[in-house]
């Protein structure tokens, strides 16, 4: 779900359109991609270009063949966010979201001629309330959230989760074989598997605690994802108040490694802080992902590679908002992200693209 952790989001780790008609863009983008320079100590990156230039875009994942991208956008009027697609040079936007309710997490499913997202729209065309923020900074696991899948162009509608809770943060296995979400249906979010047309959905997860943002190691045989485990019991307390408002405060988020039927789980960060939107590298053994933890501000998220074993822990960006949501191609050449980074308004999120430089 995209839950920003930037001021304009509920982004993090799954963003963000007027209810345009299909292949409109969601704003006026002349002359893009727009080259950009990488900031310095951003030695990883070259040839950074920007994708989108105006209002929250973000969570935009590559399509099977590579040559698309799937993401969400609220940009000028528009009340709540929409899906979209368009291509690698930020053209050819089309609108596949039917334009009522809130959606997040889209995925390209295998073949790329249908997507999985999650939307409210069943309970009405309006978007859903703003969370109550007396909570302090909280997400908001709206129970109107159900999976579907639609065609690329947004036809054929067909609803994959029908369970009472929140179900989103749908990711798909580059086996093209299984799908990952989070749902509330037990009572706490926990991670689930089922298959592309939503049968065998099974559960994976099983501690006291948010687990969300799931994404497949390039095998299809792990999951990586984020998570928090409240340990004492006045945070059990806060945590099992909030959620049973469907509510999770995501200020300390860890990454943990299972396999994918939910064995072998490992915790591999340990930052104290707000680590999501974890993605594996194609070699399988490192793990790119976006954090606070080198950061006062805690609205300051910057990438961060490491290992699945912990170790090795590499600062990507070093852009004083916010960077997120990265995804490399399979051959590991390519990052696509958001940032804050070149916005024309504070609160801005764009999406870029980039070389990766090994």
């Amino acid at each position: 779900m995209k839950k920003s952790i930037h001021p304009s989001r509920g982004a993090l780790l799954c963003a963000m359109i007027l209810f345009a008609t299909p292949g409109c863009r969601p704003d006026s983008s002349a002359g893009l991609p727009r080259s950009v320079d990488p900031l310095p100590g951003e030695t990883r990156l070259s040839n950074l270009r920007m994708l989108t230039d105006a209002g929250q875009n973000a969570e935009a994942y590559f399509s099977f063949d590579e040559s698309r991208l799937v993401f969400q956008a609220k940009t000028g009027d528009m009340g709540c966010d929409q899906i979209f697609s368009m291509n690698l040079s930020g053209g050819d936007v089309r609108r596949i979201s039917s334009g009522e309710g809130a959606t997040t997490c889209a995925y390209y499913l295998p073949g790329d001629e249908r997507i999985v997202y999650a939307s409210t729209h069943a309970a009405g065309p309006d978007c859903p309330p703003e969370p109550d923020r007396s909570q302090g900074y909280v997400w908001q696991l709206y129970d109107s959230y159900d999976i579907y899948s639609a065609d690329a162009s947004g036809g054929e509608v067909r609803r994959l989760t029908d369970a009472p809770g929140y179900d989103a943060e749908a990711t798909v296995s580059p086996q093209g074989d299984k799908i990952v979400f989070t749902s509330m249906r037990d009572g706490d979010p926990e991670l689930y598997l089922m298959d592309l047309d939503g049968g065998n959905q099974t559960r994976l997860t099983f501690a006291k605690g948010y687990d969300g943002g799931a994404f497949f190691s390039p095998d299809g045989k792990r999951l990586i994802f984020r998570a928090s485990r409240p340990e004492t019991p006045e945070q059990l307390r806060v945590y099992t108040e909030l959620v049973e408002k469907q509510y999770v405060r995501p200020t300390e988020l860890e990454l943990y490694v299972m396999n994918v039927d939910g064995t072998g789980l490992r915790k591999i960060t340990n930052y104290g802080r707000a680590s999501f939107g974890p993605f594996f590298h194609p070699d399988g053994e490192r793990v790119i992902f976006s954090s606070n933890m080198q950061s006062e501000n805690p609205r300051n998220f910057d990438l961060y590679i490491v290992g699945v074993d912990g170790q090795g822990l590499e600062r990507i960006t070093h852009n004083e908002t916010f960077d997120g949501f990265p995804m490399f191609t399979r051959d590991g050449r390519r990052l696509v992200f958001a940032s804050n980074r070149h916005n024309k308004q504070r609160g801005d999120t764009n999406i870029f693209i980039a070389d990766w430089n090994e």
